[in-house]
């Protein structure tokens, strides 16, 4: 049964997970928590376990019957009801599409960039428009040169390397507002213009995420060849499945492991954990 809890009712995790239940429904003891944010619901309840020792809050990116396709997902509720149950570091697994013939089904990137190709998202909460309790949020700019935690992706990276799946170290995610893959004509342009994968959920978890001071790893599993790097009739929906459901096993031990090798939150010294020093930001945060 799950439990209640409004934003700010203390820590119960330090670490969040963003991806599907595939991540955390064998955990022998998972805590299912109901978060209430000041942007609305979230994609669903907060799955609370612990890995190696450390306490971390699972959140189905698309709920957990996948119904919410990515243009649709509450990335705002996201973020901050991970902040609100004490959330200070962030894994974001995805699938993606590679755009180079190298980077085939099965590669797992951890990108170091990322490029905004969306058209319709929220992608602050610094926008001026008062909150339900009267709080005016001030317009704030932080910097996302490098989006992604240092130390998070070393955490990735170890990890992978590890399990003894060579990861690719950096390239930039250009991300597109979905639900539909991308054009071949499209694919083409992402793919002359030098970047790496194409998805649909890298952003704005990223920028959101240094908005609250949070650090933030994406870490890509490349399901296909998008529709300019390969050949035939283009990505199918059930093939980007198939695959993911293949790799889903060692992803999870690597993203485990990355949890594991992850800093005390205590302990940030990130670019991400100073990203609102000597910001008035207007906003209380959780």
């Amino acid at each position: 049964m799950a439990t209640n809890a409004n934003a700010g009712t203390g820590a119960t995790a330090e670490i969040g997970v963003i991806g599907g239940s595939g991540f955390y429904s064998f955990l022998e003891a998972v805590t299912e928590v109901q978060v209430d944010t000041p942007y609305g619901s979230p994609s669903d309840s907060l799955f609370l376990g612990e890995i190696a020792g450390r306490k971390v809050a699972f959140l189905p990116r698309h709920g957990r019957g996948h119904h919410l396709p990515p243009n649709r997902i509450n990335y705002r509720a996201n973020l901050w009801a991970l902040r609100s149950v004490g959330v200070r570091q962030v894994l974001g697994p995805c699938a993606v599409g590679g755009l180079r013939p190298e980077y085939g089904p099965g590669t797992l990137l951890v990108p170091d960039q990322f490029v905004d190709r969306t058209q319709a998202r929220v992608q602050t909460f610094y926008d001026g428009y008062p909150l339900p309790d009267g709080t005016v949020p001030k317009v704030v700019h932080v910097s996302t040169a490098d989006p992604y935690c240092p130390d998070g992706r070393k955490a990735a990276l170890a990890a992978a390397r590890g399990r003894d799946w060579e990861p690719v170290d950096g390239g930039a995610l250009v991300v597109v507002e979905g639900p539909r893959f991308s054009t071949r004509a499209e694919s083409l342009w992402y793919r002359a213009m030098g970047w790496s994968v194409v998805g649909m959920t890298g952003h704005p978890e990223a920028v959101l995420a240094r908005e609250l001071a949070l650090c933030y790893t994406s870490m890509t599993l490349v399901t296909d060849l998008d529709a300019g790097a390969g050949t035939g009739e283009g990505v199918s929906h059930d093939e980007v499945f198939k695959v993911f459901a293949a790799n889903v096993d060692r992803l999870r031990a690597v993203l485990f492991d990355a949890v594991a090798g992850l800093p005390a939150n205590g302990a940030r010294e990130c670019l991400c954990s100073h990203a609102l020093d000597g910001v008035d930001s207007g906003l209380q945060l959780p």
